[in-house]
């Protein structure tokens, strides 16, 4: 299997995984654990889980004291900052305006990877990641989403996680050119969990652990690991081998995967315009990342 295979593939089973959260979390949140505890528990056992991978298979050490500024950097805006503004602004706002919000995220990715990685900016990348905007926000609510006075508060921390999460896919990128994405990724987690801990550390000790149903259990398993864990771990090693706005343009499948998990749920129905919505979305994301030459 050929690197570029690999690349496209991991991102796909990231949209997955990040498609299958929405619908996965909320039965978590807020009922059995609020929203900071749950992101300490994300956080933590991902960080343990990255330690165990990175030393059975990497064992690679930071070689330049002077790359833990920016690892530190990759922490507050890829895990902490990141995290903490999402499930707030979730919170507060409703989950088709957060969706809708994180749309801008490929956007912002072009911009910086254009001003601080020089890539070039192509008719086909700019084209792609507008149509596949185009049918993410068909996808996700059309003209049933709405920002008023009563979302603004949560509208904003949502929108200002977009921008930092854009920003970390493209600065984390040159960590990964010198260094192991695994140990990238596992000193981010590290420094992010002790970022995170004065927020979510009551918010885990108020948990009834032994009284959780097992579906609970499933959930937790599956945030903590399956869309933390491995999403962080899938999205290190494309940042390490493909440019940022391909890896940022498969965010806009994952609200394609959300509708199609929830309707598998019976959550939700299978529609024209939800199928139309995401045939768009899909010819986006073929476009923007399409090449005549790749070069990972």
């Amino acid at each position: 299997m050929n690197e570029r295979l690999k690349v496209h593939l991991a991102l796909l089973f990231v949209s997955v995984l990040y498609g299958a959260t929405f619908t996965i979390a909320k039965i978590v949140m807020p009922l059995y654990i609020k929203p900071f505890g749950f992101i300490l528990m994300r956080v933590g056992v991902a960080c343990v889980c990255i330690f165990i991978f990175h030393r059975l298979h990497v064992k690679e050490k930071i070689t330049d004291r002077k790359d833990f500024i920016p690892l530190v950097i990759s922490a507050i805006f890829g895990v902490a900052a990141n995290m903490l503004l999402f499930f707030k602004g979730l919170a507060i706002t409703t989950p088709i305006n957060a969706a809708v919000l994180m749309l801008n995220t490929p956007i912002f990715v072009l911009i910086f990877a254009v001003i601080l990685l020089k890539e070039k900016l192509t008719f086909l990348k700019v084209s792609g990641i507008l149509i596949a905007a185009a049918g993410a926000l068909l996808l996700i609510g059309g003209s049933q989403f709405s920002f008023d006075s009563t979302t603004a508060i949560g509208d904003l921390y949502v929108a200002i996680n977009a921008v930092i999460y854009a920003f970390y896919l493209v600065y984390a990128k040159r960590l990964m050119v010198k260094y192991h994405p695994l140990t990238v990724t596992l000193y981010s987690f590290l420094f992010g969990f002790f970022m995170v801990l004065p927020f979510g550390l009551n918010q885990v000790l108020e948990v009834d652990f032994l009284h959780l149903p097992s579906l609970i259990w499933f959930c937790i398993a599956f945030i903590t690991i399956g869309s933390t864990f491995l999403t962080y771990v899938l999205n290190a090693y494309a940042l390490s081998h493909a440019s940022s706005s391909l890896v940022g343009s498969y965010i806009y499948l994952q609200p394609v995967f959300a509708a199609l998990i929830a309707v598998l749920a019976g959550k939700d129905l299978l529609t024209t315009q939800k199928v139309v919505s995401m045939m768009i979305v899909f010819c986006g994301v073929y476009l923007a990342t399409f090449r005549k030459n790749v070069h990972y």
